[in-house]
């Protein structure tokens, strides 16, 4: 079992920044692939970013150039640091630790972005 925690979620405007966290706890192993996913109200659940153990990378059209994500294999935390924040970026943002074939997700954080 692999426990996930998000935080770093808030209220920012147009414009601004957050930075997200994910922390994997559990039986964790050395081969992995995270993301972030996010869900706003009435839309469907969708993928945002991905980053293996080993480093690679890859974002959704509609965040690239805006977003990163990075890892600290160590600690098993992921990060998404998100600049230029855009209303369309409001939703609640969920982690996904995928490895040997089995799904872990956290509970979501909230992110809001409004003047």
């Amino acid at each position: 079992q692999v426990q996930l925690v998000e935080s770093g979620g808030g209220l920012v405007q147009p414009g601004g920044s957050l930075r997200l966290s994910c922390a994997a706890s559990g039986s964790i192993k050395n081969i992995y692939i995270m993301g972030w996913y996010r869900q706003a109200p009435g839309k469907q659940r969708e993928w945002v970013a991905v980053i293996t153990s080993e480093g690679l990378t890859n974002y959704a059209e509609s965040v690239k150039g805006r977003f990163t994500i990075s890892g600290d294999n160590a600690k098993k935390i992921v990060y998404l640091q998100m600049n230029s924040l855009k209303p369309e970026d409001t939703a609640v943002y969920y982690c996904n630790w995928l490895q040997a074939g089995l799904s872990y997700w956290g509970q979501g954080t909230q992110v809001t972005v409004s003047s």
